[in-house]
């Protein structure tokens, strides 16, 4: 059975959450998810990482975003986040060289301070 048919309204396969659009609270697309990232020991998603900015996939930042500050919208077939573009412009982020430490406390305080989602 395809994976597809096994999936229902409240469940997704990670391979689809991955290039879904994020509207911001204006609800204008401001870019789409490039990758969730999971925590190992409880299972659950932590961040979507969103991609924004630069011109098909070269010269985009990233920019992680609390899971929690998410929630689909079946009538966009997206993302919506509370979010403006502006304030995305002044938001912890990170460009292709990879260089967001995880692992780093600090980082994910950053984050989450900045969204306002406590941790």
């Amino acid at each position: 059975m395809a994976l597809e048919a096994n999936e229902t309204g409240n469940l997704i396969g990670s391979d689809k959450v991955e290039g879904t659009a994020v509207y911001g609270a204006d609800r204008n697309k401001i870019g789409s998810i490039e990758r969730v990232m999971i925590d190992k020991k409880s299972g659950r998603v932590s961040y979507a990482v969103l991609s924004f900015g630069g011109f098909l996939g070269i010269g985009d930042d990233h920019y992680p975003l609390p899971w929690q500050s998410l929630k689909y919208d079946t009538s966009l077939g997206g993302y919506v986040t509370g979010v403006t573009e502006a304030q995305l412009k002044g938001a912890p982020h990170y460009g292709n060289d990879n260089t967001w430490n995880w692992s780093d406390p600090t980082r994910a305080r950053a984050v989450n301070d900045y969204y306002g989602i406590a941790m």
